[in-house]
């Protein structure tokens, strides 16, 4: 008969001695995380290759510390890497919708900015001034003086001419006059007609002589206007050359070594001159001086789309809300008279802008339910371009004009963090994904508790301490946590590194250390925080186990009974796990070797549950219908269940209630049974043993320890054992047993407490085995169910020959 497990196997504590310390205060502090190597090693390969579409996908659990682990990983290899440069948009003078991009190395682009601000405030000064001044006004006098010159030499050819012929030249605010004269002596309309007709006449021919050269000579007048407006233009335009130049002249100098900053000056310098008559503008009653600050002299300033001047080394973005718009970058508009109005200042830059020359850190999962991010981050990647264009355009919801920026190019690593779950859906459906995120960095969840590495973990304990401000820790407080560590891995030889959960435990610890107003986290401060834990969510497992001792969920725990076992169940909630024992009972009865699964047959059981019954039906068939049928009908049911059932670590539990529905064999209800079984009867491991273990003992404790109660488990599952002082003081005491087995007959041997037995040469069992008595009943059967068959063979028989 197997023996219960002896106390020291139902926890592996942490070693004191490998713990040479006093306190974490001791503990030299860790640069960088463990057991994460694989990972590590995978993000300086992305990092490193310069090739197309080496991406990363970090992927594990929400909790193991993955985005500040990139962080720091990213930050070591930022010492290293390229220099990077500031991106800007500038107007485009030929075609305003479409403005030209900039690329300036860090900090260059805030000076340009600055420079061209500063352009503009000097040209607001010196333009009016140079137009003020005593050179300009006199080549403007002189060609004006030119022109009146040209009209008054005019005005005297044709008078003199005018007065040969007695007629005279008068010259009015509004033009010329032309009226006849006498004697020096203009006449009047009256004095014209007592002329004599003849010289009325002469006098009249001689006035459109002199009107036909007047208006030959007015018809040059516009001519001379036009030449002096020209000569005007020209004149302003030596004038704005002359000053702009000695302004953006400097500039060039400065800039030469960015031939495109060169262009866009010497446009600049263009457009200002065509556009002369904006800085010539004066204060007025009505108006204020001009200042750079005017809308219209937004078409000079430079648009910093990315200002690294105070990046140090490539820069490092995680954009926590990955909309298509914060990725990609957007056009903003402004409001004017009732319409939409927008230019090349109102590009805003996206995470892609920021992050280029470095890396974009992203939540996978967050970037896939934002509508168009995951499409528009493909885009980019694929294009190695980012191209600024609104969604309206792209869903073609609009047609009206808007602003077609040039496209900047990128060269920088997109870090995505998710699930695995999320990498490998992506994989499968999303044929992109696996050419632009070829390196995948895969957190482990665990680490070995063997080769020095629970002194690592102290260490990664003091660490964490220290960063977050927390009290020192002592020894036996850092052992403590290391155990918790340990069972939290649901696993006795390995340390679960969910950082979030190590983390909240430490500063729960600190909380209670303070209410016990003690300088350092004790033993008893760490359990304290434990406790804290397990009980703001134990709740529902409270309830459970009240509705057990109640007889509402029927669960013995003392006593026999046919075909009926208790199996074992894990729950969780959350962060929160628990075990709850579960009644399960079959039936058996002749019949044609059917298995009928109420569980599978209401919908109520998952394909794992099915799956562990078909198993169970496969060691019926295996161990005892080699060469005869299985004249046997079975069926088996969870009891008292009311939600889906899933997992087949209820398996050996359900064999055992068959088996003992087969060979009518009471089975103790002091005990109960979690593992899953192969084909062949042999028992494997299952998860949560140690939350199994004791929600059975809670009940079992709550109605009086007999010494006759326990649990049993698989073999495999003694390494993972961690269970809680109680459990362990009970066993201590001989009144509650564990017990590892190897195969289901073995389980049936601690149930009903008869050898399972060794079949002789013949196949027969020894008499009074537990195989011996299941034998005998599926024979029984057989020879039944012979005998029914040839009943009913000879009533047909007989009635064929009545008929006859």
């Amino acid at each position: 008969m197997t023996k219960s497990l002896a106390p020291s196997q139902l926890y592996h504590p942490c070693d004191l001695e490998q713990l040479n310390f006093d306190s974490a205060a001791d503990l030299a502090h860790l640069s960088e995380s463990i057991g994460q190597e694989r990972a590590l090693g995978a993000i300086e390969f992305g990092v490193g290759m310069p090739h197309e579409g080496f991406n990363l996908y970090v992927m594990g659990s929400t909790g193991l510390g993955r985005h500040t682990l990139v962080r720091d990983a990213l930050s070591k290899e930022r010492e290293t890497a390229k220099e990077i440069n500031d991106w800007c948009y500038v107007a485009n003078f030929q075609q305003p919708h479409t403005p030209h991009v900039l690329t300036l190395p860090a900090g260059a682009a805030r000076q340009l900015h600055r420079d061209m601000r500063q352009l503009v405030e000097d040209l607001l000064d010196a333009i009016p001034a140079a137009f003020e001044g005593d050179e300009y006004r006199r080549r403007a006098k002189e060609s004006t003086d030119n022109f009146k010159e040209k009209e008054d030499e005019a005005a005297t050819r044709l008078g003199q001419k005018a007065a040969q012929k007695s007629i005279a030249l008068l010259r009015g605010p509004t033009g010329f006059t032309l009226t006849p004269e006498k004697e020096g002596k203009v006449l009047s309309g009256d004095d014209f007609e007592q002329l004599p007709e003849e010289e009325q006449r002469q006098l009249g021919e001689a006035m459109k002589e002199i009107k036909d050269d007047l208006k030959e000579s007015m018809s040059q007048l516009p001519l001379w206007q036009q030449e002096m407006h020209r000569s005007l233009k020209v004149l302003d335009r030596e004038t704005m050359e002359l000053t702009v130049s000695q302004f953006i002249s400097k500039m060039e100098l400065k800039y030469s070594r960015y031939p495109k900053v060169v262009e866009y000056l010497g446009e600049v310098k263009r457009d200002i001159i065509e556009n002369s008559e904006l800085f010539r503008r004066q204060e007025s009653a009505e108006e204020s001086a001009p200042t750079a600050d005017d809308p219209e002299f937004n078409r000079y300033t430079v648009n910093t789309l990315v200002d690294n001047a105070e990046t140090q080394g490539p820069p490092m973005i995680f954009e926590d809300h990955p909309t298509y718009q914060n990725l990609i970058g957007r056009i903003e508009h402004l409001s004017h008279h009732g319409t939409l109005q927008t230019n090349f200042t109102l590009i805003k830059a996206g995470a892609l802008h920021r992050a280029n020359g470095g890396y974009l850190i992203l939540d996978a999962e967050k970037v896939l339910t934002n509508p168009f991010a995951w499409d528009g981050l493909k885009r980019a990647l694929k294009s190695r371009e980012i191209r600024i264009e609104s969604l309206e355009r792209q869903l073609s919801l609009v047609s009206t004009i808007s602003l077609e920026p040039q496209p900047i190019p990128i060269d920088l690593k997109v870090v995505l963090i998710g699930s695995r779950y999320l990498y490998y859906m992506l994989k499968e459906y999303d044929p992109e994904f696996g050419l632009l995120f070829k390196v995948t960095a895969d957190f482990t969840e665990q680490l070995s508790r063997e080769g020095g590495n629970e002194l690592l973990f102290a260490r990664l304990i003091a660490t964490l301490q220290h960063r977050e401000g927390l009290r020192d820790i002592s020894r036996d407080g850092i052992a403590r946590i290391i155990e918790h560590s340990s069972r939290a891995a649901w696993d006795g030889e390995k340390l679960s590194l969910h950082m979030a959960s190590l983390i909240n435990l430490l500063q729960e610890a600190d909380y209670c250390a303070g209410q016990a107003k003690s300088d350092q986290i004790r033993l008893e401060d760490v359990q304290a925080g434990i406790d804290a834990q397990e009980y703001r969510s134990n709740q529902l497992q409270e309830q459970i186990r009240e509705q057990v001792l109640r007889g509402t969920l029927s669960i013995d725990t003392n006593g026999s009974q046919l075909a009926q076992v208790n199996s074992l169940s894990v729950l969780q909630l959350g962060d929160h796990s628990f075990g709850a024992p579960t009644r399960i009972s079959a039936t058996a009865r002749i019949g044609g070797g059917e298995m009928i699964d109420i569980s599978r047959e209401t919908e109520q059981g998952g394909p794992i549950h099915s799956k562990g019954v078909l198993i169970l039906t496969s060691y019926l068939g295996e161990r005892y219908a080699k060469h005869q049928p299985l004249s046997v009908s079975a069926s088996l049911v969870f009891e008292q269940t009311y939600g889906q059932i899933e997992g087949d670590s209820a398996s050996a539990a359900e064999l055992c209630a068959l088996l003992s529905a087969l060979g009518d064999l009471p089975i103790k209800q002091s005990m109960a049974i979690t593992g899953s079984i192969n084909q062949h009867g042999q028992v494997q491991a299952i998860g949560g043993v140690c939350e199994k273990i004791e929600g059975f003992f809670e009940i079992c404790r709550a109605r009086g320890l007999s010494g006759k109660q326990g649990v049993i488990i698989p073999e495999t599952n003694v390494k993972d054992l961690m269970l809680k002082r109680e459990v362990i003081e009970a066993a201590e005491q001989g009144l509650f047993n564990i017990y590892a087995i190897k195969h289901v007959e073995e389980a049936m041997e601690l149930l009903t407490g008869l050898q399972a037995g060794v079949p002789n040469a013949q196949g027969i069992y020894p008499e009074g085995s537990i195989n011996y008595r299941i034998q005998l009943r599926l024979a029984e059967w057989i020879a039944l169910r012979q005998h029914y068959a040839g009943q009913m063979q000879m009533e047909v028989e007989a009635s064929q020959g009545e008929e006859k």
